[in-house]
């Protein structure tokens, strides 16, 4: 069986990969080309060059013969697409459109899963989200998925594809960058412990989140390869929230130091959804799937991480 991992070197997309080796699948991993960083140092993976802004670059890969594809390629931080939407939208929307375009030539009755995110929900009141609920996204990175979402779902099923889209809630791991609020909290406490410092710089504290290991997600979407019905979305969520004070206390606890909160503006997103929690009775129905970390583990495997 051969996949096609878009983003293979990213965050989620490293630890796709590895689960996907072990299942015995023959990996394909696609990447956008960067002169200061080679992913080819593992032999059993094909790597291929993607720009999903570049047609013919997505001709030569989408050229070769699949069972499935993972999409997980885009501009996925929040900060990024509000700085260019339109970057953003070129490649989260009009590059997946490009992408099944150039697969629907070459591939019959393969699998794809399209990686969305749950912030295409936007705001609403403090229920955990279903699949059912109307989506109202409230940045250019949620529209610019919605949009793609539509791409994936409208119009393939004639091609022979068998489309499905994962929309996944709040996760980490080790390997996360410090865009991102978990290892972001991690790397300023562990400065603030070794240097003494009285208070770390925070944003926004009030949303409510979850925090699934990437681990837990990474299993998610090879069940849905597997098993996910064609056409459906599916929650990835754990549906158990923390604010994100609460989640700063946990690793402040963790890591054994108590600094004091000074609020940054800079770090505080006008965007920022107050709560945003998933209820993922389909994906269990459908699949089985249930997270086996708990956010302290799942909070200790990302310091442990960070400290080595």
């Amino acid at each position: 069986m051969k996949a096609l991992v878009t983003g293979a070197d990213g965050f989620v997309g490293t630890w796709l990969v590895r689960r996907l080796l072990a299942d015995g699948w023959e990996v394909t991993g696609a990447v956008q080309p960067r002169p200061e960083r080679d992913p080819a140092g593992d032999p059993d993976v094909q790597w291929v060059p993607l720009e999903l802004t570049d047609p013919e670059s997505v001709r030569q890969v989408t050229g070769s013969m699949f069972d499935a594809v993972v999409h997980l390629a885009a501009v996925a931080s929040s900060s990024d697409a509000t700085r260019d939407p339109r970057h953003a939208w070129d490649v989260n929307a009009a590059g997946t459109a490009l992408l099944l375009e150039g697969l629907a030539r070459t591939n019959r009755n393969m699998r794809f899963l399209f990686v969305s995110t749950a912030e295409v929900y936007g705001g609403g009141d403090a229920t955990p989200r279903k699949e059912t609920d109307v989506p109202a996204p409230c940045s250019p990175y949620a529209a610019s998925k919605l949009d793609a979402e539509k791409t994936v779902l409208k119009g393939w099923s004639r091609e022979h594809i068998r489309t499905v889209v994962a929309r996944a809630f709040p996760h980490t791991g080790p390997g996360q960058d410090t865009r991102f609020v978990v290892p972001a909290f991690v790397e300023r406490l562990r400065v603030a412990k070794r240097s003494g410092a009285a208070a770390i710089k925070v944003g926004n504290l009030t949303p409510v989140r979850e925090f699934l290991h990437v681990a837990d997600v990474v299993d998610a979407y090879v069940r849905l390869l597997a098993s996910g019905d064609s056409g459906e979305i599916y929650n990835v969520a754990s549906g158990r929230g923390v604010s994100v004070a609460e989640l700063l206390d946990i690793l402040a606890k963790l890591m054994g130091v108590s600094p004091i909160r000074e609020v940054d503006p800079a770090l505080v997103r006008s965007t920022d959804i107050p709560y945003l929690i998933g209820d993922a009775s389909k994906l269990r129905a459908t699949t089985g799937w249930a997270p086996r970390h708990s956010l302290e583990e799942t909070l200790r495997d990302v310091i442990d991480a960070q400290a080595n």
